[in-house]
C-alpha cells in the first residue's frame, strides 16, 4: 500500500455531466471527416456528494448495481487469450448465479489503465470520465442482433434480457480514479440523452446524462482485486425494477499523491432469462 487513504462515509467530488445541447450529441472515435468537429456536447462538471457504499446492501434490481467478492484464477488480465479462456467462464458462472439467467452471452471486454504510458501502443484505454450508460433502448436490442443470427436474436429478444457489465480491479486496493454509480431510483428518464458514437464502419449509441440534483451517487472505496461490481446497463423488463444505472470514473479528493495507476477490466455480457 502506498499510504493511508482515509475512508469517509461520503465525499464531494466533481462529476462530468453533459451540458444542455442543441441536436444529438456525438463523438467520433477516430479522426472526424473534414470540416466536422470531433464531438458535439460540452461537459457540465458538477460537485456532488458520493456515498460510501460499503455499508449498503445494493442489488441489480433495486439500485442497478451490486458489489460481489469473487476471486479469479487469471494471472495476466492483459493477455486477451487468457482472459477469454479463464475469465469469461468465471464471469458466466457469476452472472448466472447472481441473476438466475438461463444463458449468458459474453461479447466484449476492455482493459483500462490510468497511466498514459501504458495506453500508448497497447489495447489499453484510459478511464471513462463522463457520466454515461453503455446502451439505449435502441442500441441494446441492436447489439443482440449484431451478435447472433437473425432467428436466434429474435427468439432471445422475445423474452426478458439484460446487459450487465462486470468491473474488476486488476490490482488493488484501488486508490485512484474509482467508479461512481448512480442509484437507478434517483434517475429521471429525461436525464438520459441519446448520444452517438461514430465509428469508421458504424454508429453506436449510448446515454450521456444531464445534471439533476436528485441523483444519488455511491462508490466503493479501495476495491480489491477479488471484488467485482455488477452494473446493469439495460433491462428489457418494465415491471418497476431498475432498468439501468449510469456511472463514471472520477477523481477522488482523498487519493494519496503517490497512489499507483488504476488498472481494471470490464466485461460486457447479455443475460437471457
Amino acid at each position: 500500500m502506498t499510504g493511508d487513504q482515509t475512508v469517509l462515509d461520503s465525499i464531494t467530488a466533481p462529476l462530468s455531466y453533459l451540458a444542455p445541447t442543441e441536436g444529438t450529441p456525438f463523438t467520433y472515435t477516430q479522426e472526424p471527416p473534414p470540416g466536422m468537429p470531433a464531438r458535439r456536447g460540452e461537459p457540465d462538471p458538477r460537485a456532488v456528494t458520493i456515498l460510501n457504499g460499503r455499508g449498503l446492501a445494493t442489488t441489480l434490481d433495486r439500485e442497478g448495481f451490486a458489489l460481489h467478492r469473487e476471486p479469479s484464477a487469471v494471472r495476466d488480465f492483459y493477455d486477451p487469450e487468457e482472459v477469454k479462456r479463464i475469465y469469461y467462464p468465471e464471469v458466466e458462472r457469476l452472472l448466472k448465479k447472481a441473476t438466475g439467467a438461463a444463458e449468458i452471452l459474453i461479447f466484449d471486454h476492455t482493459v483500462r489503465n490510468t497511466a498514459p504510458e501504458q495506453q500508448s501502443g497497447r489495447r489499453v484505454r484510459g478511464p471513462a470520465g463522463r457520466v454515461h450508460n453503455d446502451y439505449t433502448e435502441a442500441s441494446a436490442p441492436q447489439r443482440v442482433r449484431d451478435l447472433l443470427p437473425a432467428d436466434a436474436a429474435a427468439a432471445r429478444l422475445a423474452r426478458r434480457y439484460a446487459e450487465i457489465n462486470v468491473w474488476r480491479p486488476i490490482k488493488g486496493p484501488v486508490e485512484a480514479v474509482p467508479l461512481a454509480l448512480c442509484d437507478a431510483r434517483s434517475l429521471d428518464p429525461a436525464d438520459l440523452v441519446r448520444t452517438e458514437l461514430r465509428y469508421p464502419d458504424r454508429t453506436g449509441e449510448i446515454y450521456t446524462v444531464t445534471w439533476n440534483p436528485r441523483h444519488r451517487w455511491v462508490y466503493f472505496p479501495r476495491m480489491r482485486a477479488d471484488e467485482v461490481l455488477l452494473i446493469k446497463c439495460f433491462d428489457s423488463e418494465r415491471d418497476g425494477r431498475a432498468r439501468l444505472s449510469v456511472h463514471t470514473a472520477f477523481e477522488d479528493p482523498a487519493t494519496p499523491a503517490n497512489a499507483p495507476p488504476r488498472e481494471s477490466i470490464e466485461v460486457r455480457a447479455f443475460a437471457f432469462f
